[in-house]
């Protein structure tokens, strides 16, 4: 009997989703490069399922029903491309391929069109929740070529995480590189949310609170309005004690890793002119946290001027100050997600989006029930802080977040998540801002032009600063 869906690549998450698929019901065969990894995995992990294992692509290819469906698992870049160059030879008209790791959106864009220039079809599915998330639920974003979304769609919402009311977190996204898109921000935003919890243990720290205690905080936080999986995991960690009794956590070296798609995301951001200032600052201190030999030679020559000020902030405040800081991220989120519809074409639904959040992926959280009632509400949302219901949340935490911004800063404690979305609020509610002063000095230096406040938008007007600087203005050149 064919099988229902061939896997190529087995590590940790490749392994969890055709274990996943084969609970479901599904028959898969699997290839990978190594194929002793192929044998290994028949005679452990899928020892007496339904699992096939092959040892060539050839082999792969003939094994399956039609049409073909290949999901790959395999690093992103390169290894993506090489493996789908040789697979086309092998498949037939109307075949589907489906990339389902961390690609970049622009890649996933490319492939979908070269591949039906060829008469087969592309899915590029971001997928998140980890290895646990692989093996019982993830969230899938899938995006690609839409005529092959009916061949998948029941295959992958049976093994997605379900919401609370049922939902599968697993629904189409949007042509081209959508899916990977939708995961990108989705990773940005997981920067964000980890940075904003490490800014609240590092604050409470600071205050010499006990790690016993910093847990039970995040665990009474858990309870409310912070639920979410992060949170939870936080105070697991807080809790875990090494053989020798002490905080694990405090045995960790403070230089933290990144694997690009946070930097995508900022990058992104830039191009395409949204303030995803919180994102951006969380990646900014992944890359201050790795200059650690640096750090250590500037915290014994470099001044606080605080006279060793202990913060003062309660944990109401620190916890308003996290929940609003979040708040921000996830509307610079969706205002990113908007901009990249606009530019692409993409036809994005963000209640939909935020629902496949709401589950089995890394950023899980209560919040996203309200952010998926937000925009059902109303789909046209400009921004989640218009909402009522984070409008009324804003306002409640605001109060903390400032108290809590103030603290660090008089404290010498770095908090640029919080600090970043504070400024941004202020930034974003101020009917004024200092713009027209940059833009008279671009004028001013570069002919740039200006438009003004008395005349309606779209007039450009030019001043001759210096009465020597004539009629021209700038028309192909930056400076």
């Amino acid at each position: 009997m064919p099988a229902d869906i061939g896997l190529i690549g087995l590590a940790v998450m490749g392994q969890n989703l055709v274990l996943n698929l084969a609970d479901h019901g599904a028959t898969v065969a699997v290839y990978n490069r190594t194929t002793s990894k192929v044998d290994d995995f028949l005679a452990g992990a899928a020892a007496g399922t339904s699992v096939i294992g092959v040892h060539s692509l050839e082999e792969l290819v003939a094994s399956l029903a039609r049409p073909r469906r290949i999901m790959l698992m395999v690093q992103a870049g390169g290894p993506v491309d090489a493996t789908i160059d040789a697979l086309v030879p092998l498949l037939e008209e109307g075949d589907i391929i489906i990339d389902g790791g961390n690609s970049h959106f622009a890649d996933s864009e490319r492939r979908m069109h070269d591949l039906a220039e060829r008469g087969l079809r592309f899915i590029g599915a971001g997928i998140s929740g980890g290895e646990e998330g692989a093996r019982y639920g993830p969230s899938i974003m899938p995006g690609g070529d839409a005529e092959a979304w009916p061949h998948l769609r029941d295959l992958f919402q049976s093994i997605a995480a379900k919401a609370k009311d049922g939902t599968p977190c697993c629904d189409w996204v949007g042509s081209g590189g959508a899916g990977h898109y939708v995961k990108m921000v989705h990773n940005g935003i997981e920067y964000g949310d980890m940075q904003v919890i490490a800014e609240a243990y590092w604050l409470m720290k600071a205050q010499g609170r006990s790690h016993a205690e910093m847990a039970g905080i995040f665990r009474a936080w858990g309870e409310g309005v912070l639920d979410s999986y992060l949170i939870d995991i936080t105070a697991d960690i807080l809790d875990y004690r090494d053989e020798g009794g002490s905080p694990l956590v405090e045995r960790i070296l403070d230089a933290a890793g990144q694997k690009g798609t946070g930097k995508w995301t900022a990058i992104s951001a830039l191009d395409l002119g949204q303030p995803m200032t919180l994102v951006a600052e969380a990646v900014f201190a992944r890359v201050v946290s790795a200059l650690k030999d640096q750090r250590v030679r500037a915290s014994s020559a470099l001044p606080a001027g605080t006279d060793g000020r202990i913060p003062s902030a309660s944990t109401d405040e620190v916890r308003d100050a996290l929940y609003a800081s979040k708040i921000v991220s996830y509307t610079q989120g969706f205002m990113l997600l908007r901009a990249a519809a606009d530019e692409h074409g993409w036809d994005l639904d963000y209640g939909v989006i935020a629902g496949l959040w709401r589950a089995g992926c890394i950023i899980r959280a209560a919040f996203l029930d309200d952010i998926t009632a937000a925009f059902e509400g109303d789909p046209d949302l400009e921004a989640l802080l218009l909402d009522p219901f984070f409008l009324d949340a804003i306002t409640r935490a605001l109060p903390g977040w400032r108290a809590v911004v103030a603290d660090a800063v008089a404290s010498g404690l770095p908090v640029p998540a919080y600090a970043a979305a504070l400024t941004f609020y202020d930034g974003y509610r101020s009917e004024a801002v200092p713009a027209n002063l940059v833009q008279a000095q671009r004028d001013y230096f570069g002919a740039h032009t200006y438009e003004r406040v008395d005349r309606p938008r779209g007039e450009w007007f030019h001043t001759d600063w210096t009465g020597e600087g004539g009629d021209a203005t700038s028309g192909s050149y930056e400076a």
